[in-house]
């Protein structure tokens, strides 16, 4: 299971929007996530980021992905607009101990960065067999105390 609460990020961007003057951009990666069959794809939204300035690491149990996008405007360009956000953004995931932190795998298509995290063998679901054995009887000999069993 992936959990996504991040006890620093109300905190960070308080911070921003104090060190900016209140003119501050979500440094934050949007994101989707699903289970699908043994495997949880997460999908983070990183529009116009080099695919070199991205990095993935995964520390005991978090997943942190971090990414830049820069926009250099020429000397002399005489900006009108500038809304679209720059700079560095981050994730973090915490991941559950059914996730096997070994196996993940990423890939980066058209703005998008795709991590597949695969359930740990030890949490997917097995079938347990039953046993279904004939059960003996067991008589009590009246003269004694001994159990004997009788067979059909």
């Amino acid at each position: 299971m992936l959990m996504r609460f991040d006890p620093f990020r109300e905190l960070d961007r308080l911070a921003s929007e104090l060190g900016t003057g209140g003119r501050s951009w979500p440094q934050v990666l949007p994101m989707d996530a699903y289970r699908s069959g043994d495997h949880f794809t997460v999908h983070f939204d990183l529009p116009g980021a080099d695919p070199a300035s991205i990095d993935l690491t995964v520390e005991k149990n978090v997943l942190a992905v971090k990414a830049e996008r820069a926009w250099t405007h020429g000397e002399g360009d005489e900006i009108l607009v500038n809304e679209r956000p720059q700079g560095s953004f981050t994730r973090q995931l915490f991941l559950g101990e059914a996730l096997d932190a070994e196996r993940i795998q990423a890939s980066y298509d058209n703005g998008v960065l795709t991590v597949t995290i695969p359930v740990a063998e030890k949490a997917k679901a097995r079938k347990v067999e039953i046993s279904t054995g004939e059960s003996q009887p067991k008589a009590v000999n009246a003269s004694s105390t001994e159990v004997t069993s009788s067979a059909a």
